[in-house]
């Protein structure tokens, strides 16, 4: 079952018992002090049109709708506090929580998260590299992002390495088929692009992340009929990879555009609760 919750997600924390979910995954808000916007556009062939593109055909394109936040907060840490808090009395005691953030604020989030969960329940600091958009000549250009791992009990947690994607070998000669075949298992260094403009999995919704990181995270750290929280759903990948692999999933966001971006991405897999 897919659950999606429309409402501050403190006040819908707080109304959740506790260990009650077997993962949690979230992508807040990183603060970057800017709106968070994306513009949806729809391409047509012209051959009047003013955009150029494969083999010399000409295109249009036009705006069909755009989505956006405001991705600012003046004390930050004051924001996440009381809902990690939260987050760790409703995971179970053999759970794991992924904390999506970037590079400007990734240290602090750490010392704050290392503080409720304890220094020795971290696991991992995953670095997402992608090689997408533009790119600044002042400085080298950031194309990471870094998710933390904590376990609730370090000694005591659900991690699937039988059930994981694996990756190629990069000097595949070098071993044998047995093992070239199955492939090697990831490392904390996930390569893998954002989600392209002219995807299917595209929703618009900016920030929206890209079903193969969530697929490899849900699978490595929950089991099928698990349940899973996502309390910054956003664009709903969480729940959408959750229905992929037979996992519950409670999603939750207070902004009603990713309400119904959720609700048409779901489709009947989803119950909406506003």
């Amino acid at each position: 079952m897919i659950q999606i919750i429309f409402g501050d997600n403190l006040t819908e924390l707080k109304k959740l018992a506790d260990q009650s979910v077997n993962l949690i995954y979230i992508d807040p808000p990183f603060n970057t002090g800017k709106v968070q916007k994306r513009t949806a556009i729809k391409t047509t062939r012209d051959e009047n049109g003013t955009r150029i593109g494969f083999q010399g055909h000409h295109y249009n394109n036009e705006k069909i709708g755009s989505k956006s936040y405001l991705d600012s907060f003046g004390d930050y840490y004051s924001f996440l506090q009381p809902r990690i808090e939260e987050a760790y009395r409703i995971l179970k005691n053999n759970g794991s929580f992924y904390f999506h953030i970037d590079y400007r604020e990734v240290h602090y989030c750490k010392i704050l998260i290392d503080e409720i969960f304890g220094r020795n329940s971290f696991l991992n600091e995953i670095i997402w590299a992608y090689d997408y958009g533009a790119r600044t000549t002042k400085k080298w250009p950031p194309k990471h992002d870094n998710i933390l791992l904590y376990a609730k009990d370090p000694e005591h947690f659900t991690f699937n390495t039988h059930d994981m994607d694996r990756i190629p070998y990069m000097a595949p000669g070098l071993v044998g088929k047995e093992k070239r075949d199955r492939g090697k298992l990831p490392t904390d260094t996930w390569w893998h692009t954002i989600v392209p403009t002219n995807s299917r999995e595209k929703t618009g919704y900016p920030t929206q992340k890209p079903l193969g990181i969530l697929r490899r995270i849900i699978r490595a750290s929950s089991n099928p009929g698990d349940t899973v929280l996502d309390f910054f759903a956003g664009s709903g990948t969480t729940g959408a990879a959750c229905a992929e692999l037979d996992r519950n999933c409670i999603l939750m966001d207070n902004n009603s555009e990713a309400i119904l971006v959720m609700k048409e991405r779901l489709g009947a897999a989803a119950q909406c609760s506003i």
